[in-house]
């Protein structure tokens, strides 16, 4: 056997991948080759029960039991091989919906229980083999890329290939910067530049997103108070970090907010929390004992993508929020379409009563900011004033900041 990475291995023709009556930690999909499943009888007899080829998974009961493994399987020519371990699938099966986390549990217990009481030696004609219907599933579906980005990223993580850009926020009465958006930025060795809408997601569903930002969090705090003493603005400055619900629903979330705030010697009143409609739909509850304590510590609330979910009011007065960011779907041709523009207004309108902060994202035009200014909005982001940066950069682009661009 030869390892590639952390996710991804080899086996030579003829090599054992798996041995039956061995302890198991880990599946297999099979990205390449083909191997050979075998029974070794009471009598010593080998029989050969099955093959599988690319697409399919070998030793999945392992991720659930620590059952030995019933039956060997054999390489019959090079193989590679994508690794599941054990802890990996129970960190996705932890973040996937309740509903679904228990259906998957009760599903793999039973096909145990049916292994176990069935003859495997049986031939069962009136069924599609297995190998078929795994390879139809995943040629229809993205689930090896998936799960190779999802490790490499942890990979990546380890070996500070994931950094943060700072892009700034702008306040567009005076033109001074308010503050600044963390955002995660991948540079894969060998993939490049891997863009977030891409990993996100993944990374989300994998459960990783707890440990990024984690890391995220500790990182933008600590860039923030180099930040603030590099360029004389001590605690003038603010930093917004994206959490999601995942986050929100792990164990010991705001010991690690409270603790990282405590360690980085940053204020809390220089941290706004952004998270997005969806977590005050779905976690109600524990979303608005956990942001009470936050707000109630100093920290800022900020819905990111106002407009884009769900949108009610009714959590707008519910829940301790007081900040909207406007999506920039809403932007983009406010200036020339009067629907975006009475749009964009009305949060204007509707945050000022609510004695919330409006954020404009995705500013690009100089006519998008002027006519924002003109209706009352407090900052702003987006290219014009300033791309995501670097620390370097931002340290340098604030210290030789124009207030004077709008």
């Amino acid at each position: 056997m030869q390892k590639m990475d952390k996710s991804q291995k080899t086996f030579r023709e003829g090599d054992i991948i798996m041995r039956q009556g061995e302890l198991g930690e880990s599946a297999y999909i099979i990205e390449e080759g083909f191997v050979e499943i075998s029974l070794e009888k009471p009598d010593g007899e080998r029989l050969v029960v099955a093959t599988r080829g690319t697409g399919a998974i070998i030793g999945e009961m392992s991720l659930i039991d620590s059952a030995p493994r019933t039956a060997t399987v054999t390489a019959k020519n090079d193989c590679v091989l994508l690794e599941i371990t054990k802890d990996d699938f129970s960190r996705r099966l932890d973040a996937s919906d309740p509903v679904l986390r228990m259906t998957m549990q009760v599903i793999l217990t039973r096909y145990r229980d049916t292994l176990v009481r069935s003859d495997i030696r049986q031939d069962m004609v009136s069924f599609p083999l297995a190998e078929d219907l795994e390879r139809e599933y995943l040629q229809e579906s993205d689930t090896i890329d998936k799960i190779r980005i999802s490790n490499e990223f942890l990979e990546s993580l380890s070996n500070d290939e994931i950094c943060l850009h700072y892009q700034p926020l702008v306040n567009l009465q005076d033109g001074t910067v308010y503050g600044f958006e963390a955002l995660m930025r991948w540079f894969h060795p060998e993939r490049g530049f891997i863009p977030p809408g891409i990993f996100i997601p993944i990374i989300e569903d994998s459960g990783l997103i707890i440990e990024a930002s984690k890391w995220a969090f500790r990182e933008a705090c600590n860039a923030l108070k180099r930040i603030q003493e590099q360029t004389g603005y001590h605690n003038e400055l603010n930093m917004s970090v994206n959490f999601s619900s995942t986050d929100f629903s792990s164990d010991g979330f705001l010991d690690n907010i409270y603790n990282t705030i405590s360690e980085t010697d940053v204020q809390a009143k220089n941290i706004h929390l952004e998270i997005t409609e969806r977590l005050l739909i779905n976690q109600p509850a524990q979303a608005k004992e956990t942001l009470n304590i936050c707000r109630e510590a100093g920290m800022g609330i900020s819905i990111d993508d106002f407009g884009t979910g769900y949108s009610s009011l009714s959590y707008l007065h519910a829940f301790p929020i007081n900040t909207l960011k406007i999506d920039q779907s809403f932007i983009r041709d406010m200036h020339i379409n009067e629907s975006s523009k009475a749009l964009v207004k009305s949060i204007i309108t509707l945050g000022e009563n609510l004695d919330m902060s409006i954020v404009a994202e995705g500013v690009e035009q100089i006519e998008e900011g002027k006519l924002l200014k003109e209706m009352g909005c407090n900052y702003a982001q987006g290219y014009y004033f300033a791309k995501p940066m670097s620390e370097k950069d931002v340290i340098e682009c604030v210290s030789n900041w124009n207030n004077d661009m709008i």
